[in-house]
């Protein structure tokens, strides 16, 4: 029986992804206006980086400790076994609630096969980890090489990427008010990165048409044989910036795929709009 993957909302992928490869989404939720909205479901990014242009702070809040053993009852009671790949535990605690699920429906079901697995990452850098877990399932692989392989991809994805205004990830708690202070007084953008599923500062850099040079600096430090991967961008509202470095990438490192998609809203509460990251493997496909 094949593998049923089940991924967050925070992974950022398309629909289209979600039913190409028949992998199963469980949202996260969107707090905005006083109304609670299901991630990608019935909330849009773009109704959430409209509301932070406005000024409003929307709250995200992890998957119900229900809702993920619903989801594992049923697929211990089809015996049909499942993998999820959760968003990274340092910035959610929805792994530990799946964690804890899973423990909770094996003791009812001790036979069901079922994995979770933190993968430490985010946004379409935990996609891309996601897809291809996704596609040896397809190809009828088994549930070790399956986490095997994707915890692989995890632990060499690399995340790099700026946030068009500090004050966004100070509201999210993830830097201080004088650093979001003085970046924007400043016009300083800094770059990131995530580390060991933390997000991390790397570096500040003055003035925009800087920056996008020095992310593909660090991605040519860090990354390698870029035409045999998958080089995933995601941005927040601002395709034609995300368009921008595709290009740029393709031209200096020869990357033949590219995934273009928009940060989705549970991480775009967080990094804001004007957000641009870059996700590759700093290590051989696999």
């Amino acid at each position: 029986m094949t593998i049923k993957i089940l991924a967050d909302s925070a992974c950022d992928l398309s629909e289209t992804h979600y039913k190409t490869y028949d992998i199963e989404m469980i949202p996260l939720t969107v707090h905005l206006d006083g109304q609670e909205y299901q991630d990608s479901i019935d909330i849009k990014p773009k109704k959430v980086y409209d509301a932070m242009r406005e000024g409003k702070s929307p709250k995200t809040s992890q998957v119900s400790p229900q809702a993920f053993k619903t989801i594992f009852t049923s697929y211990a009671e089809a015996n049909q076994p499942l993998v999820y790949l959760a968003f990274s535990s340092e910035l959610s605690g929805t792994y530990q609630t799946a964690k804890m699920m899973e423990q909770e429906v094996k003791e009812a079901y001790p036979d069901a096969e079922l994995h979770v697995v933190d993968t430490k990452c985010a946004s379409i850098g935990y996609g891309l980890v996601i897809l291809r877990a996704a596609q040896l399932a397809k190809d009828g692989a088994g549930s070790r090489e399956i986490i095997d392989t994707a915890t692989y991809h995890s632990e060499h994805m690399e995340h790099i990427f700026t946030v068009d205004d500090l004050e966004y990830l100070y509201r999210g708690g993830r830097v201080s008010k004088t650093a979001a202070f003085v970046g924007s007084f400043l016009k300083i953008k800094p770059i990131l990165h995530v580390e060991d599923g933390k997000l991390v500062p790397l570096e500040k850099i003055r003035g925009s048409k800087k920056l996008l040079n020095r992310m593909l600096d660090i991605m040519e430090e860090r990354g390698i044989d870029f035409s045999n991967q998958t080089i995933g961008i995601s941005h927040g509202d601002d395709l034609e910036k995300a368009e921008r470095i595709a290009d740029m990438v393709k031209e200096k490192f020869d990357a033949k795929d590219v995934l273009i998609e928009m940060v989705g809203s549970t991480i775009g509460a967080h990094s804001g709009p004007g957000t641009l990251a870059i996700f590759f493997l700093n290590s051989n496909y696999k």
